[in-house]
Order: structure tokens, then sequence, then C-alpha cells
């Protein structure tokens, strides 16, 4: 920012750039629910990150490089022994509040589901099944995400970037931890979508860099390996493991239970690695009788014709699926979450036009943060908060130049540094932007020993990439995340 200072000449002097300084608030609030009553802290704000600077090879001192924004929850009385979870969403491109207020936070979005639409101004509830019950919460937001900005004079981009954003994010954990004297606290990374990306690379970065050891990584709609839900040619695995998730998709709007759906994503699964993944393999070597039988089975699975699935070669790229399920109804299907659907603006669309579900879901999030952080954490900002933003884009992974994005080598490196350090993952059958069983791949593929991957918990709901959308799967969750913190079995 620009200064005006008054000399004792009284002539001005003008263009300073004032020294940033964190601009933090607290507040104090009580949560409670059936037997139990917790007060908690609130600290919400800008935290200032320096980075050390080397000239000349020598030591140059620090500068201001971003002002990070951060909402941690402490409860009153709690001590050393108490875990801390350090939370942040994906994207890239996405602030924390989806977590923050539809699954961890002690105040929860009213929203709404699929068959219960709620519509503006829409509302906050306390949430009874708040993580804050049993760990402290620290959300954090990554560069241009949120409140979060880099210094005046500053270049953001240089942090829209898999290791830059990845070292920021390690960084706010480090000073965290140090401000708040909680090294000794069990620790937690607890990332959605592009966030497992992130967690799964954090949890190798605060090891080798840090020396920060962590207790658990919970990872929820990951995608831990771009090459299993990204579709370019010659690649088939994406074709492969989005199987399931159209599976799941197509007996939903066929009208069938979680059971029957459960049973069908079952037969996708036996169909994709034994009769699917083969096919494809054998590409023009399939006969005509072959090839009839193959589009016949998958037909029967995901619910397009078969001509139509023969014409594509069997390979059925998921925003042309969203387009074709429900074409005969006039209807897309939505990506982050199949359940939802709209009707297209060209019914002979394609592919999906316009995602249902992230409509859904943006505005409510939308409305309920901006409200939430003025009325009730007290910090004020005219600038944009931003919940889900292209500002980041074009995302830099200039480090996996010619392959695929992948955080298996990292990941892995953490769990074998750490073999007592525990995962959970959960899935959505009907999240059709990082499918379930991608992720179920490359878990079983890490570099470790076979009794480390069997320790992962994998827990598997009827929701979409938002799986807290779902109430009666918010509740559920909210109950198996909190056994994986506190280290009880919950498989």
């Amino acid at each position: 920012m620009t200064t005006e200072k008054v000399n004792d000449d009284k002539t001005e002097d003008v263009g300073e750039t004032e020294e940033p300084t964190d601009n933090l608030v607290t507040t104090t609030h009580t949560i409670s629910g059936p037997g139990w009553e917790l007060e908690y802290e609130t600290i919400t704000g800008t935290m200032v990150i320096n980075e050390e600077l080397v000239e000349d090879e020598k030591f140059a001192g620090h500068k201001p490089k971003a002002e990070v924004f951060v909402t941690s929850y402490v409860a009153k009385g709690g001590d050393g022994e108490r875990p801390v979870v350090f939370a942040f969403n994906g994207g890239p491109g996405s602030s924390s509040v989806w977590l923050h207020l539809g699954l961890f936070g002690p105040r929860r979005v009213l929203a709404g589901d699929v068959d219960d639409p709620r519509t503006a101004p829409y509302g906050l509830a306390d949430n009874a099944e708040t993580l804050l019950r049993y760990a402290d919460l620290v959300f954090i937001d990554p560069m241009t995400t949120g409140y979060t900005r880099a210094v005046v004079g500053g270049k953001p981009a240089e942090y829209h970037g898999y290791t830059r954003d990845r070292d920021l994010v390690g960084e706010v954990i480090r000073i965290w931890l140090g401000r708040h004297q909680r090294w000794l606290s069990p620790k937690f990374l607890a990332g959605e979508s592009y966030g497992t990306t992130r967690a799964a690379s954090l949890a190798g970065h605060l090891v080798t860099r840090h020396g920060i050891a962590l207790n658990g990584i919970i990872l929820i709609s990951a995608v831990l390996d771009f090459g299993t839900i990204r579709f370019t040619h010659g690649n088939d695995l994406p074709y492969v493991h989005f199987l399931p998730t159209y599976a799941a998709t197509a007996a939903y709007h066929r009208g069938l239970s979680t059971g029957e759906v459960e049973e069908r994503i079952e037969r996708a699964r036996t169909f994709a690695t034994e009769i699917f993944a083969p096919a494809l393999a054998r590409g023009s070597r399939l006969s005509a009788d072959e090839r009839a039988a193959l589009a016949n089975g998958l037909s029967d699975l995901i619910g397009l014709d078969p001509g139509y699935i023969e014409r594509a070669r069997f390979r059925i790229e998921h925003m042309h699926f969203f387009a074709e399920l429900l074409r005969d109804r006039g209807l897309d299907t939505g990506r982050l979450d199949t359940r939802f659907t709209s009707v297209p603006a060209n019914l002979n669309n394609e592919v999906q036009e316009t995602d249902p579900s992230h409509m859904f879901i943006f505005f409510p999030y939308t409305a309920a943060f901006n409200q939430y952080v003025r009325a009730e954490l007290g910090f004020h900002s005219d600038l944009e908060y931003e919940i889900l933003t292209g500002r980041v884009q074009p995302w830099s992974y200039k480090e996996f130049e010619g392959r695929a994005v992948t955080t298996t080598d990292e990941l892995s490196a953490a769990l074998r540094a750490q073999p007592d350090l525990r995962v959970y993952v959960g899935f959505g059958y009907y999240d059709g932007a990082t499918p379930f069983s991608a992720s179920e791949y490359v878990l079983d593929h890490l570099d470790v020993p076979s009794e480390i991957t069997d320790k992962i918990v994998r827990k598997y709901y009827p929701a979409g990439h938002m799986t807290y959308v779902h109430e009666e799967v918010r509740v559920a969750q909210s109950a198996d995340i909190a056994a994986f913190v506190l280290g009880e079995s919950n498989e």
C-alpha cells in the first residue's frame, strides 16, 4: 500500500511501501450437543509468509511474499495432546470453504440436497458433528483463493503451480505449529480433490524439508495420479476407471436402491478388469462378434446405446457420458455429483454444457461464508473471497513435463519413512470428477509393503464429489473421520 508521511518541514513524502503485517481477529464461541458443550476460540485472518533471501551466496534477510488467509479453531482448555487437523480443498483454485462449512467446522451451511433443494438466501446452523469436538482445526486458503494474496508488488503466479503451492501451505503449517506451541500435538492433513494431491505431496515434503512427522492423512474424493483420470490419446486407464462410476450413475437414474447400486458397481469392477481392459488392449484385433458383445455388455452396465458405444470405439469420455446418459429425457447429469440433472440449452449437445451440481453447491456456500466471516468471526475485507476461481490458471505442472502428474512417489516415501502413518480415503459413488476406481488403483500400486496398504481405511458413500452434500452421508462420514483421528478402529 502507499502511505503519506508529514515531515517536520510539512512536505509530504508519498510512495513508501509499508511492511505487511498479520491481520488476525480472535473471537470466542460455544457449541453444544446432547451431553456435551465445547468453548472454543477462533483466530481468523491473514498471516504474512516470508521467504529467506540469499544474494551472492550471502544471507540477505527475509522478504514478505504472501498474505495467507487462515481460520483456526482451538478448543479452550485444551492441551498439547489434542490433535490438530490442517485442512484445505483443491481446484486448483478452490478455497477451503467446502470442508470448512460442509463437513469439519462448528458451523455448517444449509444447502439442501438433490431431493431437498434449498433456495436463496440459504442459511447457517451449528454442526453437532463437527470434528472440533476431537481436534483443533486449521483451514488454509492457497494463493489467490479465499482472501489469500501475494504482497504488494509480489507475483501470485509464482505460487500457481504444484511445488510452490505445496511449499507455501507447508510453510503456513510450520509457522502455525510454532506460534501456537503445538509441535508435540498429533498432526493430521485433510484434503479434498486437488487438495488430496497437495496433501499427499505435503506428507513427503513436511518430512524431508521440515522434519514434521504426521499421524494421519485424510483424503476425500482423492486424485493421486492424473494419468488415471485424464482422457488423453493412447491412455486407456481413465476409460477403465470411470466405468464403475458410470455404472453407479446409470443405476441411480434408473431408480435403483443403494444396495442395488453397490451390486452394479461390483459387476462393473469385474467387467472393467477382466473383460473391458483386455478388450481395449486388443484394439482392432477384436472380431465383429466380440465388438458387439462388448458393446452390449457395456450398455447393460452404463445405460448407453450399444451403437453409440461401438461408434466411440468403446472409449466414452466423461463429459460425453454426462450429456448422453439422459438424452432421451432432455437432461444432462452432473459431474461433481452425477445425481444432479439440468436441462441443457442445446438438446443435441455433444458434451455436458454446465454442471448442475456445481451451481447447486456454489451459491449457498458463497452466501454462507461471506456472512459468517463478517458477522460471526469478525473479519472484514472488501476483497472478493475467491470461493472457486480460475485466476490461478494456467496452473504449472512443469515438474511433470512429458508425464502424468502423480504423487505416488511422495506418498510412498512418507509411508515408508513413517510405517505407522495412517491414511483414510473417502470415496463417493457418484463422483464424476475423481472416480473412486482410479484412486483404488493408485493405492493398490504404492511402492510400500502390502501390510502398509492393507491398513489404509477406505470408506464408500452414496454421494458425489462433495460427499457431505448428502445429509446422511455427512453424519456418517463425520463419525468415520472422528474415529480415524482418535485412532479407533473403523474398518
